[in-house]
């Protein structure tokens, strides 16, 4: 009886914890993905960031902004199904531009 009863709750806390290990995956790969999107960008080399950045997180969106000699790129994305579905993962990283 008591088997029953315990093994949906750890059925439960074990689909978390896997959902939580997918959602620190893509929080990095956005991570990698927006660094290397933003350096790109700071050489003023476009195509290679959206190569880059479509290589790294291909089911992400994109947006840059530029400040003064600063480009910064912020990445998101939604993990998709699961338990944590609902959650957008969001990255942003700034590089200098060329220009200093």
């Amino acid at each position: 009886m008591e088997f029953a009863v315990v093994l949906p709750a750890v059925a439960v806390v074990l689909a978390l914890a896997i959902a939580g290990v997918a959602l620190v995956d893509a929080q990095g790969r956005l991570q990698v993905a927006a660094a290397t999107a933003a350096r790109a960008y700071g050489r003023d080399d476009p195509a290679a960031a959206r190569a880059a950045f479509d290589d790294t997180a291909p089911d992400a969106t994109m947006s840059v902004t530029r400040q003064d000699h600063v480009v910064c790129v912020v990445a998101e994305r939604r993990p998709g199904t699961g338990p944590l579905a609902a959650v957008t993962v969001r990255s942003r990283a700034c590089a200098a531009t060329a220009g200093r």
